[in-house]
């Protein structure tokens, strides 16, 4: 077993594969890690003159062209923004509306001024989803990957595994309790939570979400992919399900359970004070 890290995007990346060739197999990780430092130098709020940086100082009237990947992150943030009804709101709110997308130009338009994106969840699970294809075209494909314990997308498992062996703990501890077990592979797990006070706003409401701790989605690849099948976009499940835990820390419970329905092998945990709900 080979283990790689890399820290970018406020987060540590993992890499954890099997692959007779240790040196070709960092060879691969290191090239994943370069795509990723590129795109947080896109996507990041925070660099001066990233894509995400211009968008948000634009005046209305105003418009800035983007990288390819900038505008794959937008077009799918808009799409699940009105997939979970406005819950999942990259401007958290303030603005993402109101911008007209031109993907033919890579063209970000303002129509007011103050927008103000945040691409942090949703880009973190863009950059895993990136790696694993890097992993996958290097045939390092035996790999389970990670972004600070809030998105894993599991590969192929090792030789002679059925699965990577994931859990869903109990948060804010270093040895919380064990509340749900998962065999993975080829299948994505994103998480929430506020373990970061006032983290996690309601765009409806513009408040702290306070009512529940954390919350959990799983899913193959696959399914996570169909669901942004209509965005017209390239496959980034590790990027829906962290699009989808974060508006699961928002929805009603029913309004998670009918959105499961509607996505048969979609999976979500929320956990709120003494309460652990379980939805497929």
């Amino acid at each position: 077993m080979h283990i790689f890290t890399h820290a970018a995007m406020a987060a540590q990346f993992e890499i954890r594969c099997t692959h007779r060739d240790e040196k070709y197999a960092r060879q691969a990780a290191n090239f994943a890690f370069s795509i990723v430092d590129q795109l947080e130098q896109k996507l990041s709020r925070f660099v001066e003159n990233s894509d995400i940086s211009r968008v948000n100082h634009l005046s209305a009237g105003e418009h800035t062209v983007v990288s390819y990947e900038t505008m794959q992150c937008l077009q799918l943030a808009r799409f699940l923004h009105m997939e979970t009804g406005g819950t999942f709101d990259v401007s958290t709110g303030k603005g993402l509306e109101s911008l007209e997308l031109v993907p033919v130009e890579f063209l970000v338009c303002a129509h007011v001024n103050g927008v103000l994106l945040d691409m942090g969840a949703i880009g973190k699970g863009y950059a895993v989803d990136r790696v694993a294809e890097v992993l996958e075209d290097w045939e390092v494909d035996q790999a389970l990957i990670s972004a600070g314990y809030s998105t894993v997308l599991a590969l192929k498992p090792p030789s002679g595994c059925e699965d990577w062996p994931l859990t869903i703990s109990m948060p804010g501890k270093a040895n919380g309790a064990v509340l749900a077990n998962i065999a993975a592979r080829q299948r994505v797990l994103g998480a929430s939570g506020i373990q970061k006070p006032d983290h996690i706003l309601d765009p409806r409401t513009g408040k702290p979400v306070h009512s529940r701790q954390a919350a959990w989605v799983s899913a193959s690849r696959q399914v996570l992919v169909d669901i942004s099948r209509p965005a017209e976009v390239e496959s980034s499940p590790a990027a829906v399900a962290d699009a989808l835990s974060t508006a699961f820390m928002i929805m009603l419970p029913e309004e998670i359970k009918q959105y499961c329905c509607k996505h048969p092998g979609l999976e979500a945990w929320i956990l709120q004070p003494h309460l652990m709900h379980f939805v497929n």
